[in-house]
C-alpha cells in the first residue's frame, strides 16, 4: 500500500487527490460470462450501483443472480477522478468500492437487487464493514432514475423498521443519485472467480424483508 492513513470522514473536493484526465486500464470481459465489461449492453439492460463493503464479495453477490448480464467493480462517489486502488484506500478520493451492475428487468426486478444488497451487508455500520475500516467501506445505493430512487427509499425505511427489531442500530446506507462509475483495475473484476479461496469480508444482519419480489420492475 502506498498509503498507511485510513480517515474515517470523506475530504472535501478541495482536499481530495488530484487525479488523472485518462481512465485507468481495465479488464475488457467479464471472467465468468465473456460479456463486454464496459459494453455495448443489449436493448433493454437497466443499470444499478451498490456499495456494501469490499466490491470482491460484493460483486459475486450480484453475478449470481439471474437476469444480471454483467457486473463490474469499480469507484463511486468520490472526488477523484480515475483514481486507483491505492489513492481510493488512502481515504483521500472520497470514493466508495462499488459494484456496477447491468441486468435485464424483464428477468431480475431491481427490488430483488435491493434485497441482495440489504441482505448481504450489515448497513448500521457507518464507514466501515466487519474488520474493513474507511470511507471506501461504507453503504450506499446509487440511483439512476426516480423510479430507483423511489424504491431504494422505500426499501431502506422497511429494513430499517426490521433490523431495529433484530437490536441493531441505525440504517447508515446513503442514497445518491448516480455518479460517474470509474472501472477498478483489471486484477479486481471478478476476483473472486479468479481467487475462489480469497477474502471476501462481508456479513449480514440476518433480517430478511419482503419488498415486491416480482420479475419484472415496475
Amino acid at each position: 500500500m502506498l498509503f498507511k492513513r485510513k480517515p474515517t470522514t470523506i475530504p472535501s473536493a478541495a482536499d481530495a487527490l488530484p487525479g488523472r484526465h485518462q481512465a485507468i486500464p481495465t479488464a475488457e470481459k467479464h471472467f465468468v460470462n465473456g460479456h463486454a465489461l464496459k459494453g455495448p449492453y443489449p436493448a433493454g439492460m437497466e443499470k444499478a450501483i451498490f456499495g456494501l463493503g469490499c466490491f470482491w464479495g460484493a460483486e459475486r453477490k450480484f453475478w449470481e443472480l439471474p437476469g444480471v448480464w454483467v457486473t463490474a467493480v469499480g469507484y463511486a462517489a468520490g472526488a477523484t477522478p480515475n483514481p486507483t486502488y491505492e489513492e481510493v484506500c488512502s481515504g483521500m478520493t472520497g470514493h466508495n468500492e462499488v459494484v456496477l451492475v447491468v441486468f435485464d428487468p424483464k428477468q431480475v426486478s431491481y427490488a430483488m437487487l435491493l434485497k441482495t444488497f440489504f441482505e448481504s451487508h450489515d448497513p448500521t455500520q457507518g464507514m466501515r464493514q466487519g474488520n474493513d475500516v474507511g470511507t471506501q467501506y461504507r453503504s450506499g445505493i446509487y440511483v439512476f432514475d426516480a423510479a430507483q430512487k423511489k424504491a431504494a427509499e422505500e426499501a431502506k425505511g422497511m429494513y430499517a423498521e426490521a433490523i431495529k427489531k433484530s437490536g441493531y442500530g441505525a440504517i447508515t446506507t446513503e442514497i445518491l443519485d448516480a455518479p460517474p462509475f470509474y472501472f477498478a483495475e483489471d486484477y479486481h473484476q471478478q476476483y473472486l472467480a479468479k481467487n475462489p479461496h480469497g477474502y471476501c469480508g462481508l456479513g449480514g444482519t440476518g433480517v430478511s424483508c419482503p419488498i415486491g419480489l416480482g420479475v419484472a420492475q415496475h
